[in-house]
């Protein structure tokens, strides 16, 4: 039995009824790196526990009580979307999302992958994204824009999430200084659930629009909902067309007669079993180009809150091609062989502007000239993962026929699914994060011994 499950997984271009993307694990296995592999003996042994996994995501589907297993099928929620985005859109120059985690990481993954990085956006609202506390960062924000040209979406699931509620009651201080009270309104929309939270309550108060945030969506599983869409949509996202990339790898799983059929499975099952027999600690994702980095620090709280209980777990690394082919290269091809990497690649050759000669470079990088920076792209991904397989380190590819909106929702889809069956893997429940609890005890107790200044 062959040790490479890539092969009835690839999918061929165009084809919409399958994920749109390659999963290539063939580089993981004894036969094409050595000692640094798995054999194809341990890798069916670790695949086959599985098995109960998909059991209980076909039940959340049937029942609904894990919602972003429904998500990808959905299209009702669809018309408000994009009618508050649309909104938002055309009445302001630029809006900006208050949230952290879960609650921005998705919807600035999708957003980045739509809306231009340079210039202007013709036609729409620019979508800015602010999730930390630096007060240098809200300082800037309060003095550089135009209020009155800007909007807030404001998201927390719990309403109670102290650095939102934060964030917002500095902006909030500085729009009544500058917008009308009977305007104010219109600048500002929550995504919170439902309850009576601070959050919720100051936004029922004020009389902002409301929109509710499913109680049983987990933040960190929530990019396909509203809360990741409404800001990308805003930036010009085709919200059905991520939902559609979502669906195909939703019913992949679903419709699997056994776990190898299944890229998510595939992808759980190699991750587990290298930390098991392997030593790997830590799994790098490196996916190429500045449009996907956000969606490398997704991935790095999807699986390092999920998974990251009773002392197990591997631990994420976010890297980027090709700026970090010189910065963590070197410890990837000639550190520890603690790693597993994944490169999320884009078929790019032949694409972009042409590289120029010039007068006075000599002869030197006369292989430059002529080619795309499509060409160099491509180029720089394949050399960086074949160096590291000829070292023998583990390597699987996510390839992309064209990084778009269905492209997004399909790798979201694989990745939340990936997590919930390792999370089997590793005896854990994915849905919670109770060590995170201590530290928010412990900086509230900290903020209560300062001395309050006037506002």
């Amino acid at each position: 039995m062959s040790t490479r499950p890539d092969a009835r997984l690839s999918t061929p271009a165009g084809t919409p009824t399958r994920p749109p993307y390659r999963h290539v694990t063939e580089n993981c296995f004894a036969e094409m790196i050595g000692d640094g592999g798995l054999t194809g003996e341990t890798y069916r042994a670790v695949l086959a526990e599985t098995a109960p996994a998909f059991e209980a995501i076909r039940a959340w589907h049937k029942d609904g009580s894990r919602p972003f297993v429904r998500l990808p099928e959905r299209r009702d929620d669809l018309p408000a979307i994009e009618a508050a985005a649309a909104r938002l859109r055309e009445s302001f120059e630029t809006v900006v999302v208050l949230g952290t985690g879960g609650s921005s990481l998705g919807g600035r993954t999708l957003t980045t992958v739509c809306q231009p990085t340079f210039g202007t956006v013709p036609r729409r609202a620019r979508v800015r994204f602010v999730e930390n506390v630096e007060s240098r960062l809200l300082d800037d924000l309060v003095r550089g824009l135009d209020l009155k040209r800007t909007a807030f979406i404001v998201v927390s699931k719990s309403g109670r999430t102290v650095e939102t509620l934060a964030q917002f009651l500095v902006c909030l201080a500085a729009m009544r200084r500058t917008i009308e009270p009977k305007r104010l309104g219109e600048h500002v929309l929550v995504i919170t659930e439902p309850g009576t939270s601070p959050l919720r309550r100051l936004a029922e108060h004020e009389r902002f629009e409301i929109i509710d945030h499913d109680p049983a969506l987990g933040g960190r599983f929530s990019a396909l909902s509203v809360v990741g869409l409404l800001p990308a949509v805003i930036a010009g996202l085709d919200a059905t067309a991520t939902r559609e990339g979502a669906a195909a790898v939703l019913r992949e799983t679903l419709a699997a007669s056994e776990p190898g059929a299944s890229a998510p499975a595939v992808g759980a099952a190699i991750n587990v079993a290298m930390h098991r027999h392997k030593g790997i600690a830590q799994t790098v994702l490196m996916p190429y180009g500045d449009s996907l980095s956000p969606f490398s620090l997704w991935y790095r709280q999807l699986w390092a809150e999920s998974l990251g209980k009773d002392g197990k777990g591997t631990t994420p690394i976010n890297s980027i091609g090709t700026v970090d082919q010189h910065s963590q290269l070197q410890l990837y091809l000639a550190g520890p062989a603690d790693k597993l990497y994944t490169f999320v690649t884009v078929d790019c050759a032949g694409t972009g502007m042409v590289i120029p000669s010039a007068e006075g470079l000599g002869g030197e990088i006369d292989w430059l000239t002529g080619r795309t920076m499509g060409d160099l792209m491509s180029a720089s991904q394949r050399a960086t993962w074949k160096t590291l397989v000829k070292r023998g380190r583990p390597v699987r590819l996510i390839r992309l026929p064209v990084l778009d909106a269905r492209a997004m929702g399909a790798m979201m889809m694989h990745f939340m699914l990936e997590t919930v069956v390792a999370a089997h893997l590793f005896g854990v429940e994915p849905f919670d994060q109770p060590a995170v609890e201590a530290g928010k005890v412990l900086a509230r107790r900290y903020m209560e011994r300062v001395t309050p200044r006037p506002s």
